[in-house]
Parts: structure tokens; sequence; C-alpha cells
């Protein structure tokens, strides 16, 4: 390969959560190791692999000029853009301008912006669950009633949307505004065309304005394909705001920096109208390059790289659950780096508590996250966007010490 995806980077001490919480009380982070054991960062969802190196040359051209004042957007942002979601998704030039495309701080900014166009505090709004922690809290704090549609697993283990069961709750409740997360974050869907515009039909009939997070669209193993929501109809287009960053696909969510896509003109100017209102919804100057840089030719070179070496990781973790941890069910993901383990019948037949599960990795070094803040009863998520070599010890520690000790 080109790029270097096996060396092992050393993170500790530069600003890395996924490190230096580990073991700090009042906090998320999963605990310390014992002593003896090094931590093997598998809980937060970023990367241990250094990013394109487009992107530090764009933010050291400009750094380089001794001025960081005021800015507006340049047009080669917009066309960045532009250009990326062409190449892609798909997207059609023709539709798809500068007048489009929004700034947001984040992407759980944006979903707010978004929601509160159409609802206010107070109101029931549809979400999948499993459910990214991020819309839960996102959610909860601005005061909305959250209405989980579970994914269902077919005979083949495939998590699946159950539309009727969305189409009672919508009913029911008279929900109009829902959110929706392609790839899907735990799980790891990417989702087929059908299965769209099965959804979006059931969102057209009840007329809910949907919210779709993409920000894991560039993230696709074994060669699945993202197909945008928005692309699936024109009314699809219509009554969705989708939400894209570079952050995911490139490791930069420390440089904070993601945007929106709404085709809707009336629309778009309640969600921007919104966004305006907290005064701090703006740009930093480096994020703007920082994209720029990431969505050119060679970023588009290295995460073709980046996504083989997160399908050998993925093929090697779900090979090795399925011969070495009887009890422990996981669906293979599509998408994204992230794994969601399911140890239900593992715990029950250990006589053990998915607490008990978590803290035995934790000491070993294997730091990964508590599941059931996704609302997986009894499950673990494990983020594999690490150096195979580190997978691999991972896994060999749960082996010997967790599963199977």
């Amino acid at each position: 390969m080109k790029y270097d995806f096996t060396s092992i980077m050393d993170r500790r001490g530069q600003d890395a959560i996924a490190l230096d919480s580990l073991g700090k009380p009042g906090g998320f982070a999963p605990g310390a190791p014992k002593e003896g054991f090094d931590p093997i960062p598998m809980w937060v969802a970023d990367m241990n692999f250094p990013t394109v190196p487009s992107i530090p040359a764009a933010i050291a051209a400009r750094a380089r000029h001794p001025a960081y004042g005021y800015f507006e957007p340049s047009d080669a942002y917009y066309q960045a853009i532009i250009g990326w979601q062409v190449r892609c998704n798909g997207a059609s030039p023709a539709l798809l301008t500068p007048e489009c495309i929004g700034y947001e701080n984040g992407v759980l900014g944006g979903l707010v912006s978004a929601l509160a166009a159409v609802a206010a505090p107070g109101d029931p709004v549809l979400v999948h669950s499993p459910t990214y922690i991020g819309f839960t809290r996102a959610l909860k704090d601005n005061g909305y009633n959250i209405v989980h549609s579970p994914l269902v697993k077919d005979e083949k283990g495939v998590w699946r949307m159950d539309y009727a069961d969305m189409d009672a709750k919508i009913k029911k409740l008279k929900i109009h505004a829902a959110v929706f997360c392609s790839p899907h974050n735990p799980c790891g869907r990417v989702w087929e065309r059908w299965e769209l515009e099965n959804a979006m039909e059931v969102y057209r009939a009840n007329d809910c304005l949907v919210v779709s997070d993409e920000i894991w669209s560039d993230i696709l193993l074994d060669g699945h394909k993202h197909i945008p929501t928005q692309l699936v109809s024109e009314d699809a287009r219509n009554r969705t705001v989708a939400l894209y960053a570079p952050s995911k696909t490139f490791n930069l969510a420390g440089l904070v920096g993601s945007y929106h896509i709404i085709y809707n003109a009336t629309l778009r100017d309640r969600v921007r109208a919104r966004s305006a209102k907290s005064h701090y919804n703006s740009m930093n100057v480096l994020s703007m390059h920082a994209l720029i840089g990431g969505y050119s030719p060679e970023g588009r070179e290295w995460v073709d790289e980046l996504c083989q070496v997160l399908s050998g990781n993925v093929r090697f973790a779900c090979d090795y659950i399925r011969d070495h941890f009887e009890g422990v069910e996981v669906s293979r993901p599509e998408g994204t780096y992230m794994l969601f383990l399911d140890c239900t019948k593992w715990c029950e037949a250990h006589g053990k508590t998915i607490g008990e599960v978590l803290k035995a990795g934790w000491d070993v070094g294997v730091a990964w996250q508590d599941g059931r803040k996704f609302h997986g009863p009894c499950a673990i998520r494990m983020n594999l966007a690490l150096p195979l070599s580190r997978v691999q010890e991972a896994f060999h520690r749960l082996d010997k010490y967790v599963f199977n000790a």
C-alpha cells in the first residue's frame, strides 16, 4: 500500500481522549488497565491512523501566513464538497449547488437546528435502536421525546428496519420528525436502495421531516456502496436534511467542521435561521483548508486504501469471534469501523453481567465501550480503526483473559 496503516502511532499526550481520559473519575471513559497491560483504544469513534498527507500539508500551507482574521468560506471549499459528493455519492452537479451547502459546527448541532425547524421541545422524534449515544443526548438535552423503532435481525443475522413498526408509532404519536443514520451507527448497516425507498415512503406518507446523519458514508467495507437518502426520490430530496463531515473519514474531529446538504429552499432557510441564532455556528479557517485537502484526488486514494484495511480488520474480528467466543454474537458490519457485540448468551452461560465483562476487558487494556448506552441491553461497542497488529493483540487478550479465562 502507498499509505501507512501498520505503524503504531503514539497518541498519548496529544489531546486524544481515547487514551488520555482512561481511568479518570466522573467521565464515561473505560477504566485504566492493570499494571503490565498497555491500553488499546477501542471505544471513541476516531482512528488510530495518521490522516492523509494532503490534509496537514493544506493546514501548514495556510498556517504559514501569519494572519487568521475573519473570513468567508471560499469557492474552493464549496467546489471540494460538490466534487466529492458527485464522484463518491452520485450527486447531480446540476442540483447540488453551493446554495444547498451550509456549515455546521457538528452533525449533532445540525441535527438540533434541523429538528427545531419543524418540532418543539416535548414533541416526539422517531429514531432507530440500537441508537447512537450522541442522538440520545442531543434529543434529550433539547427536550424532545425519543421514540424508538427497534431494528430487527433477519434469518441471516442482518439488521433490518421494521417499516410496520415505524408507521404505527408515527401515526399513533403524530410524529413529524425522524432521525435517520446511514450508514448505521452502531450496527454498521449500509442500507440498500429498496430499504431506503421503503423508509422514505413511510416518512412521506406521514409527512415527516428526515434528518439523515451520513457522516460514515465514506467508510464502506468489502465493496458496499453508500446511497444518499436524498437521491432515492424527488420527495426524499425535498424532505431530508443530510448531514456530512470529513471528520470520520479523515480523523478530523478535533478540528470541528461538518456541513448540511438541503435541496428544499424553504427548509434550508428555516434550518439556517435556527443555526445562526446561537452565534457560535462559525467555521474555523484551518478546518476549511483541512476539508479541501481531504476532498482531493489524494484523499480519495487514501480512503480507498483505508477501507481495504478496515475490511480486513473487520473480517479478522468477526471470524475470531465466531471461532473462539462461543455465545458472543455479532452482525458483520458493511460500513463504519465499529462492531456491536451481543454478549447475552455468553453472560447467561457463564453467570456474568455485561458490566463484569467490560471490566475484565478494561483490566487487560482492551478499552472497549459499554453498549448499553446505545440501547443494547447486553452489548459492547468496539472500534477497529487500529493497525491490524493491535486488533489481533486485543482479541488475543480477550480470548485469554475474558471469554475463555
